[in-house]
């Protein structure tokens, strides 16, 4: 990949939208990972105001420093950066107490929290980008955004602009490297950070990026039959994801009413 000329057009995409768009910048949640960590960083690099937010809900303290860290490397070497910290931990609690039934067994309340815990960090970027006159910057990659799907739908997934969304995973971590992120960003493993028991992206996927990057390029054109061994493992989790988020990846069904009924 030709690393600078993908950074270079993508600042000069981000700064023409959001000049075109007439907001003064945009906002970014900050996670300590290497994808959020490469988008605040080409924000960062347009000129424009880019505000970075911290937002631990009963986070990990590595993940919390890996953040800061990063969010002050980037405003000590670009004056256009503003960075704060909400803790949205006391919010989450109270959503908690109000949803949570005592008593009632459901199998899927620990990923239903984990997803709110993520449209409770959308709503915290829109309420800041809307008093800063900021767009909402997404961080999400190719194989998790269109790949498998693998995002909050109104959560990490609700923004206004995508820029890294063209970019295999195994790519963000080329242009970290060419940006120059601090170290541990760049060596950050993947994780959500949506759990109170940490869990990798691996773990709760079952296979890695390049290999989930293997597949993707190939799918469309290969069947399961064309594999074996991991290959074949791999294409199954990849193909049962993708499908399940079909309603993620495509627009919002739109039930159409014949013209000649209008009349």
């Amino acid at each position: 990949m030709q690393t600078q000329k993908v950074i270079d057009h993508i600042v000069k995409w981000l700064k023409d939208y959001a000049v075109n768009a007439g907001v003064n910048g945009y906002v970014i949640g900050v996670s300590g990972g290497v994808d959020s960590g490469v988008v605040s960083t080409l924000a960062a690099m347009t000129g424009m105001k880019t505000l970075l937010i911290g937002m631990p809900i009963r986070q990990k303290a590595d993940q919390i420093d890996r953040a800061k860290d990063h969010m002050n490397d980037l405003k000590s070497r670009f004056p256009n950066v503003e960075i704060i910290s909400v803790d949205l931990t006391p919010a989450f609690e109270e959503i908690y107490r109000t949803f949570h039934v005592k008593g009632e067994v459901y199998p899927n309340e620990n990923l239903t929290f984990a997803n709110t815990r993520a449209r409770l960090r959308m709503l915290t970027l829109y309420y800041y980008g809307q008093l800063n006159g900021l767009l909402v910057c997404g961080t999400g990659n190719k194989v998790e955004d269109f790949g498998i799907g693998f995002y909050t739908k109104y959560g990490d997934g609700g923004v206004d602009v995508s820029p890294i969304a063209d970019l295999y995973k195994t790519e963000v971590y080329e242009l970290a490297k060419g940006l120059n992120l601090i170290k541990s960003i760049q060596e950050a493993i993947p994780t959500d950070g949506l759990w109170d028991v940490d869990r990798t992206d691996e773990q709760q996927i079952g296979a890695t990026y390049p290999e989930l990057e293997k597949i993707q390029k190939e799918y469309g054109t290969k069947t399961v039959d064309d594999y074996e061994g991991r290959d074949k493992e791999v294409f199954q989790i990849f193909d049962r994801m993708h499908k399940a988020a079909k309603h993620k990846i495509n627009p919002i069904p739109v039930c159409d009413i014949p013209e000649d009924w209008r009349e």
